[in-house]
């Protein structure tokens, strides 16, 4: 299950309004402040490649509940993640991915070869993030890390 919407500067645009250049920046959600860090970093490497940005967002959502029926409320999630696009001051598409397994919803998600962007913190990266960022090169993807 997916929900898809576009952030630009501070107003929500129906999708399909931002730039429709062939390549595509990803900016995979980690946590809030490494995320936008992440998103403004994207943010300057696509307006050197004229590519759109996508913040993809997988929400793992436990078993014990119906993959419709999220822990957090979709419409809360959604305003967060539009507020944090909004205080990075970046025009992106945000793609929130309802799942029950967090690397088969980002492998949906990316086409081969993409180029992803993710963002580290101060402190040493956990290791979750550090075993995505391998999957990721494995299967083909570049990435670029925001620290």
């Amino acid at each position: 299950m997916a929900t898809v919407f576009e952030v630009r500067g501070a107003r929500v645009w129906p999708r399909g309004v931002l730039n429709d250049g062939k390549l595509e920046v990803v900016v995979l959600f980690t946590t809030a402040p490494a995320t936008q860090f992440a998103l403004r970093s994207a943010a300057k490497l696509a307006d050197g490649l004229s590519a759109k940005i996508r913040l993809l967002v997988p929400c793992v959502v436990p078993y014990a509940l119906p993959l419709n029926q999220p822990p957090v409320s979709p419409r809360v999630f959604e305003r967060k993640l539009r507020d944090l696009a909004q205080q990075a001051e970046v025009a992106c598409l945000i793609d929130i991915r309802f799942c029950r397994d967090q690397w088969d919803a980002i492998e949906q998600a990316l086409p081969a070869r993409s180029l992803v962007v993710i963002g580290r913190s101060p402190r040493w990266w956990q290791r979750s993030e550090r075993k995505l960022s391998h999957k990721l090169l494995r299967d083909g993807h570049q990435i670029a890390y925001a620290e």
